[in-house]
């Protein structure tokens, strides 16, 4: 009896350490294969060099609303985009210069911020549902049965950025602020890793060499620098914007390893453990496969990951002056020293609430 249960115990560990490594090992999803060749570099790798872009009305994780499947209906993608395209006009129509903020129309919602200081003539949020081989899709993750990031219950992140102290407000200094209202980093995560679309300035120029590709991040300016002449990330406590990434070639796909992230740079709660592995194919003349696997375990449940295409457009990405006539973060801090100073908190205007209830309804972010 002892000898038949060594053997069994002796069978489960062989079955774990074969199975082990599998788990470890998971990747993005692989490209779809369209036959298409790339043109080639210099060096012989395909050329991933142009002006590309994510805009999209899909987001990183599915909406509820259509269902937990990762495939939209025509009827679905038909709706969602007619009524964005009703949202778009609406939003392109001169407002009345002898408008109240609480006499504004609805063009004031989808994230378009307090008291409608955006309108649509100053967003491109996109106007057409993301594609991957032809398909709708409602959301990016492919790897979870809900398309949601499998978070961790045993423990609770600040998804948005750092942890403020006991009595802190983020108004109180600007290093409280966003990394984005302090032009250090993209807003929401465009540069990424993982990169993702966002309100505006949805375009990329990837430049390519042997040795290097830099991918140039409209949102904020940002310039990812991935190194393909070495498998060595530069030592844990260099941790740069944006992470380390270092890259190499799978083929006819472009595969970057990122780590290192800095501190600051919160990608949905993540810790220092956090390394995002990228694939990038050319799967047509104006189609980019992307494809991205996140992994870190003290935050995430299991390792996580999905897939979008960039489109080609033509032109130029022009530089994100941020800097520049940036009064908007010196007139936070100034109301919230008037706000300590009078004692008076400012209050959501019937505007703020009419575009929470939209956003609510809508949510195709």
């Amino acid at each position: 009896m002892l000898s038949k249960r060594l053997k069994g115990l002796a069978f489960s560990l062989a079955i774990g350490l074969v199975a082990a490594p599998l788990i470890g090992h998971a990747q993005p999803p692989l490209a779809p294969k369209t036959g298409y060749t790339a043109p080639r570099t210099a060096d012989g790798h395909p050329d991933l060099q142009g002006v590309w872009t994510n805009v999209a009305l899909t987001r990183l994780e599915r909406n509820p609303r259509y269902g937990a499947g990762l495939v939209l209906s025509e009827a679905e993608t038909r709706k969602i985009e007619a009524r964005t395209k009703a949202q778009i006009d609406l939003g392109n129509r001169p407002t009345d210069p002898n408008a109240k903020v609480t006499d504004l129309p609805a063009d004031c919602s989808g994230g378009r911020g307090v008291d409608c200081n955006y309108n649509a003539a100053w967003t491109d949020p996109g106007s057409l549902v993301m594609r991957v081989g032809g398909q709708p899709r409602n959301g990016f993750i492919t790897s979870t049965p809900d398309g949601h990031v499998p978070m961790r219950k045993d423990i609770h992140v600040n998804v948005f950025g750092r942890t403020l102290r006991a009595g802190e407000s983020p108004s109180d200094n600007p290093e409280g602020r966003a990394l984005g209202e302090r032009c250090l980093l993209s807003f929401g995560n465009s540069a990424g890793p993982v990169m993702l679309p966002g309100l505006y300035n949805n375009t990329y120029q990837v430049v390519q060499t042997k040795d290097q590709i830099v991918i140039d991040v409209e949102m904020v300016h940002d310039a990812r620098i991935v190194r393909l002449n070495t498998t060595r990330h530069l030592p844990e406590p260099v941790r740069p914007w944006m992470g380390d990434s270092i890259g190499h070639w799978d083929g006819d796909t472009l595969v970057i390893e990122t780590t290192n992230f800095h501190p600051e740079q919160v990608f949905r709660g993540a810790s220092a453990h956090l390394k995002v592995t990228e694939r990038f194919t050319r799967v047509a003349k104006d189609r980019m496969h992307y494809a991205f696997w996140v992994e870190d375990p003290s935050v995430f449940a299991q390792p996580w990951g999905g897939e979008y295409e960039f489109s080609s457009l033509k032109g130029q990405v022009y530089e994100y002056a941020c800097h520049e006539g940036n009064y908007g973060l010196v007139g936070i801090l100034q109301g919230a020293r008037e706000e300590e100073r009078t004692g008076h908190k400012t209050a959501p205007t019937n505007i703020d609430q009419k575009a929470k209830g939209a956003d609510a309804e809508d949510g195709e972010g």
